[in-house]
């Protein structure tokens, strides 16, 4: 279970940080091509959003791997399962209906708490 862990939420932390940065950092028409949805809501709500991303990695990653509150994993995790529900709900609400990459996410982050509990 440890080793299935570490891969599932390696790649899970790496997709989150790897996407929160681009929110961080990105202007809106740099991220308009591959998220249609940007103009649909406040840039400092895409800046929060991007922050939280990268937060969530960073706690499904920190804790168990230093085992300081390790309990925070799971957390983490859960924060980014509802993260993808409110995605899925702004996806439903505009015209972009493609939401297969936010079931999948969700997917993945549930797996991980499970395997967290798993530790």
């Amino acid at each position: 279970m440890n080793i299935a862990y570490w891969i599932v939420a390696g790649l899970l932390a790496l997709f989150y940080f790897y996407a929160g940065t681009l929110k961080v950092i990105r202007s809106r028409d740099q991220l308009r091509p591959i998220m249609a949805w940007v103009d649909r809501i406040p840039l400092p709500a895409l800046r929060a959003l991007g922050s939280v991303e990268i937060l969530g990695a960073t706690g499904m990653i920190l804790p168990p791997l230093t085992g300081v509150a390790p309990a925070l994993a799971p957390a983490a995790a859960s924060g980014l399962v509802l993260l993808q529900a409110g995605a899925i709900a702004v996806h439903l609400t505009g015209e972009d209906r493609r939401i297969a990459l936010n079931v999948g996410l969700i997917t993945t982050a549930a797996v991980t708490i499970w395997l967290a509990t798993r530790l």
